[in-house]
């Protein structure tokens, strides 16, 4: 694809508005945006030369777009995705997916059967350390890891009766779609589908009609245990924070957006620059400086990783796509199902990434995702 790839923004909120000024940014693109708030796009209007729409049907109607953005309420993903993919429209869609496990399975069904690009919005996988961290796993520096704690917290909800989409059930699914879907992804991407889910809670803080801290135990392929503690009602982090801690028979991982820190026992060949003893890596010196920065090199990266699979075609789904991030959606189906009384472990179908078999309806039928 030689002329430049035209991308339709939906929703111009507080991510919606740095994935406008990053896809605007970017030397491959031109833009234009839709907002269902007339004062804002009025506003915006009058400031920026890009095409502005109120409604998203029309944007998809009037303009010959190659890929959509969409960073609207979790609620509304599905049906904008599937709008998109049915005009032949790639998708990337901010995250949670959908909250509904089985419209994510359809709907990275539908993208891998038209051949689109579907990229869902899990940043972390762009962090250099966290990249770094996978690479040490993968070249098997830890030996047989036995236990993983994946830990998220930071100041969403800090009184009670906070009320914006985020902290509604029906839209945004609470702290266990909007927070703990990060540090889970990174499970997924790290072990895959985990076999049992035990010990689930979720526990109100602040907040009336949804969770505002998760925790549950995690048992993967291998005999590999997590531990999920996440918390968006802790106003000791100024912004959410994740992290891993991984254990192995040969050593550990500690990591976050930050460093990735190892320790091994003994070193391990292949993997030049680790010996025995503690190593420290840095994000600043794992991650390529991006062609625009905004809010961190990882979201300029996931980005442009989206807009390089659309120009690249020939099935190239980038970093996060939509079979990944429904792999997601049916471990937090786990996790409700379990926090409910359910039985949570899954059936010898589910995927183990990427390749896409059954889902989980057997324990979750009735269910809201």
């Amino acid at each position: 694809m030689s002329r430049k790839i035209k991308v339709g923004l939906a929703g111009l909120g507080k991510m919606g508005l740095s994935h406008f000024a990053l896809v605007n940014a970017h030397p491959d693109t031109e833009t234009v945006a839709c907002d269902a708030t007339g004062m804002l796009v009025d506003m915006l209007s009058r400031n920026i030369s890009n095409r502005l729409y109120r409604d998203y049907d029309r944007m998809l109607a009037k303009e010959q777009l190659d890929a959509v953005v969409i960073s609207t309420p979790s609620r509304l993903h599905g049906g904008m995705v599937r709008a998109a993919l049915d005009r032949g429209i790639h998708v990337f869609c901010e995250k949670p997916f959908c909250l509904d496990w089985r419209e994510s399975e359809a709907l990275a069904d539908l993208a891998e059967a038209r051949g689109l690009v579907g990229q869902v919005g899990y940043h972390y996988r762009h962090v250099g350390a966290m990249r770094e961290m996978k690479r040490v796993v993968e070249a098997g520096a830890l030996g047989r890891i036995t236990h993983v704690l994946a830990e998220a917290y930071g100041p969403v909800v800090l009184r009670p009766k906070k009320q914006t989409w985020r902290s509604r059930k029906s839209e945004g699914g609470g702290c266990l779609y909007d927070y703990a879907a990060h540090p889970l992804n990174l499970l997924n991407w790290l072990f895959g589908a985990p076999e049992r889910v035990s010990g689930s809670v979720l526990g109100s803080v602040f907040s009336d009609e949804i969770d505002d801290e998760v925790f549950a135990t995690l048992s993967f392929p291998g005999g590999t245990t997590a531990q999920l503690s996440v918390n968006w009602s802790d106003e000791s982090h100024r912004k959410m924070s994740t992290k891993l801690s991984l254990i192995g028979t040969n050593g550990r991982i500690n990591v976050d957006r930050q460093e990735c820190q190892v320790y091994l026992r003994a070193p391990v060949a292949g993997l030049p620059g680790y010996g025995k003893g503690w190593t420290v890596r840095y994000t600043t010196e794992l991650t390529e400086d991006p062609w625009f920065y905004l809010r961190g090199e990882e979201y300029s990266h996931q980005i442009d990783d989206f807009v390089r699979a659309v120009r690249d075609g020939a099935g190239r789904a980038g970093e996060n796509d939509f079979r990944s991030a429904a792999l997601t959606d049916r471990t937090i189906a786990m996790i409700l199902a379990d926090a409910a009384g359910e039985t949570a472990a899954a059936p010898a179908a589910l995927p183990q990434p990427p390749a896409a078999r059954r889902g989980l309806g057997w324990f979750m039928r009735g269910r809201e995702g």
